[in-house]
């Protein structure tokens, strides 16, 4: 089971998803590895637990079978050829992802602009920076926003939680004519999609 795969390193942590069938993928395997999720967290006692973890302001880390610290592994996937864009509405939080990334030795990828940390509202995107080849939003919407659907390349893929409570994660496809479908993965429990006054009463 996904919540039974915490570890006490962060290598235990990425071996004991793979064992429990959680993480498959070879390409984000050793992405995974080279990014502590110690560098992310406030406390660094829990950081190889399965779990979320609270990082201030409403928001939270999600546990790793989840999602993880995306910026830093996309990075690693795409490489220095490709380009990540993330999106937080609290600059407090931006502040702290940057400061967490050059703490994880991608002050380089931030400088070249490989990784961008943006203020912002997640819900509209950032069209500006698009299209985007995948995108994924780390807290549940209500349902699908039109706008980040607009900012798929095509073809191009998205993963978003949608639902009130219980959520389930839409894997929502743009194909190369611009046809959209989406269907739901699994069931999840996210914390909401919403603006930063809200969030902050979470």
């Amino acid at each position: 089971m996904a919540w039974r795969a915490s570890g006490r390193t962060n290598s235990e942590l990425i071996a004991n998803l793979a064992s429990h069938g959680v993480l498959k993928s070879e390409i984000a395997k050793p992405a995974m590895a080279r990014v502590d999720r110690a560098n992310y967290v406030r406390d660094r006692s829990s950081a190889y637990e399965d779990a979320p973890q609270r990082i201030g302001y409403g928001a939270t880390i999600s546990a790793p079978h989840m999602v993880r610290y995306l910026l830093a592994i996309f990075h690693h996937i795409v490489g220095e050829s490709g380009k990540v864009v993330g999106i937080e509405h609290v600059p407090e939080l931006v502040d702290w992802a940057i400061e967490n990334l050059r703490k994880d030795g991608l002050g380089d990828a931030l400088d070249a602009k490989q990784i961008e940390v943006l203020v912002g509202d997640g819900r509209q995107g950032c069209p500006e920076k698009g299209p985007y080849d995948a995108i994924h939003v780390g807290a549940a919407a209500p349902n699908v926003p039109s706008s980040l659907v607009e900012h798929l390349a095509s073809p191009g893929r998205m993963f978003i939680p949608v639902g009130v409570y219980m959520q389930d994660v839409l894997q929502v496809d743009k194909d190369q004519n611009g046809g959209v479908t989406q269907q739901p993965i699994m069931s999840v429990s996210y914390v909401p999609l919403t603006d930063r006054d809200k969030q902050g009463d979470w």
